[in-house]
């Protein structure tokens, strides 16, 4: 029998800021935006070119920022996921100090028509194994808003679990975000092959 190969994900190339831009807009209009991101499509939609070409740029090839994208059989981006390299004492993006050297996976999203299919699985697979290519890195995090369960689910199945940490939601302080991590010493993210349905 033969096997169906998963779903191709590779960082992003420095050239590919247009396709950035169009995969970043389309995940700010999904419904579950205002929950999963920080960024606003408003925000986003007016930002010139020079902006998308220089977040491209810097999520290509350093060591501080990577961002992974799932390519379809026709060569479509179908989801992406960018992790943050985050050192012991710099504050964070949502108001905080990181306390260790440490992975921070941000933008994670799948196109509707694309979820179930294993993009996710992939996408944070890939970013967690680049996680443990950098010194000194031993722990990835990520946040999940407490109303986005589907979410959190998916992220459950890879291997995360909650840290006990929240922060408010930035915008409406009454709900939270809630901090999820995985040790490197828990080896490698669990897949196993759901139907993910979330924007994060």
């Amino acid at each position: 029998m033969n096997q169906v190969a998963g779903p191709a994900v590779r960082p992003v190339r420095a050239d590919e800021w247009r396709e950035a831009k169009e995969l970043r807009l389309a995940a700010l209009r999904d419904p579950v935006a205002p929950i999963a991101f920080l960024e606003t499509y408003e925000r986003a939609v007016a930002e010139p070119d020079s902006f998308w070409r220089e977040r491209t740029e810097g999520a290509a090839g350093g060591t501080r920022v990577r961002q992974f994208v799932a390519e379809g059989p026709d060569g479509r981006w179908t989801g992406t996921v960018t992790v943050l390299v985050e050192d012991e004492g710099a504050d964070d993006a949502l108001g905080g100090t990181v306390e260790r050297r440490q992975a921070h996976l941000v933008g994670v999203y799948v196109r509707p028509g694309c979820r179930g299919a294993g993009v996710i699985d992939a996408l944070i697979e890939a970013a967690v194994a680049w996680s443990w290519s950098v010194a000194d890195v031993a722990r990835a995090r990520l946040y999940v808003h407490e109303e986005n369960a589907r979410a959190e689910r998916v992220y459950q199945r890879c291997g995360f679990r909650r840290s006990g940490e929240t922060v408010p939601m930035r915008g409406d302080p009454a709900k939270v975000e809630r901090e999820m991590i995985l040790d490197r010493l828990q080896g490698a993210p669990g897949m196993r092959k759901e139907p993910p349905d979330l924007a994060h």
